[in-house]
């Protein structure tokens, strides 16, 4: 498998990485999914401290080995922001122990979604301090950080210079974080691509008009191709559940390479889709509508109503809207019923959209059973 330089980490990771939050959730598939993962090329395993029993079961997995040596092996760990150093030194120790490991590859802060977390971050007696001594002391190697906050925060973050790499949410269906894929690209930090085949699009189970829009490619693939395509990108996240779902991305795992004429013609093919099927409809995912003062993310409704409406693609759109007001600050938000049509937003909606009423009509589209997290935290 081809690898990229992890940014100023000077690590040379496997172009896809195993995510373990699905695979280490039982130990049953779990020695399988990681031993074949590594076997096929993998050389960078993801975990955090809030998935579960992740970190044991891995640990349990180093112990027995694996068939390429540790110095070769690289592993990540992510802990959540604290305003103190003494919780994070604690955690620190605890994931060592439970990954059974003298140093950690990689330590992510995992989750910066709030101002208040960046500010936790930046104070001198806060979480960085311990983050700081296990790196000054070996136990951490190199410091990075996840998130799903705003693009704002991203570059924030980025621009506090604490990082050498970013764990990112980017991929063909959302692509409003590339300015900062461009700003850790320039401060030379390793591009981290999470979940884009769940997060993505849910791009395991497509719905058959994007199936057919997509031919002769797979959904899953021209995602991956346009990752990979791009060489900012270190490292994208692969998350099975079992070694069966290792098979897709692997098929793509050495096409790194510009995208093809044939590529470039579907994805003309698939925005084409978009503006004529939504119209005078269409989000264009301007932002401008923001701040709402009932707290609903009116872009990112829109973006799930204009997919559902373009490529039937609801059933990821109810996945992603069941969790407005049911996983803090990981998604944030209100859903669109409680807008209470005061108007806000309209004067500052470049395509002059009738917001209010879009919201009503995704609502009614994508509302269901109340959704949560895989893990909590």
């Amino acid at each position: 498998m081809r690898s990229r330089r992890f940014g100023k980490t000077n690590l040379l990771l496997s172009v896809l990485s195993l995510g373990t939050m699905r695979c280490l959730a039982s130990e049953s598939d779990a020695h399988q999914t990681v031993l074949q993962a590594v076997a096929l090329g993998i050389n960078h395993l993801e975990t955090a401290r809030g998935y579960g029993k992740s970190e044991e079961y891995l640990g349990k997995i180093l112990q027995v080995g694996l068939p390429l040596p540790r110095e070769q092996l690289f592993i990540t760990t992510k802990l959540p922001p604290v305003p103190n150093a003494d919780t994070m030194g604690q955690w620190i120790e605890e994931s060592l122990q439970r990954l059974k490991l003298d140093y950690i590859d990689c330590l992510a802060i995992h989750g910066i979604n709030t101002w208040e977390h960046l500010n936790w971050v930046q104070a001198s007696d806060g979480c960085m301090q311990a983050v700081q001594s296990a790196r000054s002391d070996g136990r951490v190697r190199h410091v990075g950080f996840s998130t799903h906050g705003s693009l704002e925060l991203i570059l924030a973050t980025i621009n506090t210079d604490l990082f050498e790499f970013v764990n990112l949410h980017y991929y063909y269906f959302f692509q409003r974080h590339q300015p900062a894929i461009a700003l850790a690209h320039q401060k030379d930090m390793g591009i981290f691509i999470i979940s884009p085949a769940d997060k993505g699009g849910r791009l395991y189970t497509p719905p058959p008009t994007l199936k057919n829009l997509c031919h002769p490619f797979s959904p899953l693939e021209l995602n991956y191709r346009f990752l990979l395509s791009n060489s900012r990108i270190t490292t994208l996240s692969v998350g099975p559940a079992n070694p069966a779902e290792l098979t897709a991305p692997l098929s793509i795992a050495d096409c790194d390479y510009p995208l093809t004429a044939e590529e470039i013609e579907v994805i003309e093919r698939i925005e084409h889709q978009l503006t004529e099927t939504l119209s005078t409809d269409l989000c264009s995912q301007c932002y401008e509508c923001l701040p709402c003062p009932e707290n609903i993310n009116i872009p990112e409704i829109l973006r799930l109503r204009n997919l559902a409406v373009a490529y039937d693609m609801t059933e990821y759109g109810k996945y992603r809207y069941r969790m407005f007001e049911n996983a803090g600050h990981w998604f944030p938000g209100v859903k669109g019923n409680r807008c209470t049509e005061c108007g806000d937003c309209l004067p500052r909606c470049p395509q002059q959209l009738n917001i209010p009423a879009l919201l009503q009509d995704a609502h009614q589209q994508l509302n269901g059973t109340a959704g949560r997290r895989l893990w909590g935290e």
